[in-house]
């Protein structure tokens, strides 16, 4: 009986394990490399932090890669990934991989790596923050619409595209724009060794390629995502064949993307006008206020 009961707990066993790992894929090979996708604009931070911590816990993965295909985004998901990342290489070698743009707020999650892959003509860069919105009080006042605003204080209303920035919202913006730019920098001056004036001084907004970057101690090496996973699968250890450890990709639905947000938020979406304020590389954006 006792030789039966512990055959059920290892069958029980082996099959939670295997639950465990229903939603990823395995290549073939021994020397496993996790692989943790970072696609489109940054608004959540859940599902990668929780992805990284299991390939950090499991024993067969050996490394890990952030392949990061982003323009960036909010400041506290991109914030909250870099922090993961940041313990993560303490435990076992993370290398980021950029695809074709890896600026903003995806270079923030980048820069808390042990060293960073970009192609030569990644996008990266845009290290700044910006808030921005459109004012709609002309259009409406041409066709006589006027907003009413009842508030609990000054700056409750702040950043209403029917009105005009008042100065002191205009430095309530602005000090939070020049704290949370701050806090990149640093971000990136622990991330890449590098001191603070260097690293503030490529923080002005501007783009560069990945060949550009390289020169510029933003970027290691160039190459692409095999050559990342190749990097860090031999800094964690793998001397034979590596391969990738992955996400399998959610099958997509138009209608459940329908129905997650309410008309306003769908809204947004489609015309991009919503108040906005993050690590998000934007070219066709004016600057704050105008």
């Amino acid at each position: 009986m006792a030789v039966s009961i512990v055959s059920i707990s290892i069958v029980i066993g082996i099959a939670l394990r295997r639950a465990d790992f229903s939603d990823l894929v395995f290549e073939p090979g021994a020397g496993k490399v996790g692989v943790v996708e970072i696609k489109g604009v940054i608004t959540e931070s859940k599902e990668a932090i929780n992805l990284i911590k299991r390939f950090r816990e499991e024993e067969t993965i050996k490394a890990i890669v952030i392949r990061i295909d982003s323009p960036g985004g909010v400041v506290g998901p991109s914030q909250e990934i870099y922090r993961e990342v940041r313990k993560t290489i303490g435990k076992k070698k993370v290398i980021a991989s950029m695809g074709s743009i890896a600026a903003s707020g995806g270079y923030y999650i980048a820069a808390g790596a042990d060293g960073i892959v970009a192609n030569p003509g990644t996008i990266t860069g845009s290290i700044g923050v910006i808030i921005a919105y459109t004012n709609f009080k002309k259009l409406l006042d041409k066709i006589g619409m006027t907003p009413v605003v009842i508030k609990s204080g000054e700056f409750k209303d702040m950043g209403s595209p029917t009105r005009e920035m008042t100065p002191s919202e205009k430095k309530v913006l602005q000090d939070f724009v020049d704290q949370t730019h701050r806090q990149f920098v640093q971000a990136i001056s622990e991330g890449r060794n590098m001191n603070i004036a260097q690293a503030a001084s490529l923080a002005d907004g501007r783009i560069f390629t990945g060949e550009e970057a390289v020169k510029q101690g933003l970027v290691d090496r160039l190459g692409n995502l095999e050559d990342a996973v190749e990097w860090a699968g031999r800094l964690g250890g793998i001397e034979g064949k590596i391969s990738m450890v992955y996400k399998k990709e959610d099958k997509f639905s138009f209608f459940k993307y329908l129905t997650e947000f309410s008309i306003n938020e769908l809204m947004d979406r489609i015309i991009g006008q919503a108040f906005y304020g993050g690590y998000l590389y934007r070219p066709e954006t004016d600057e704050l206020g105008k």
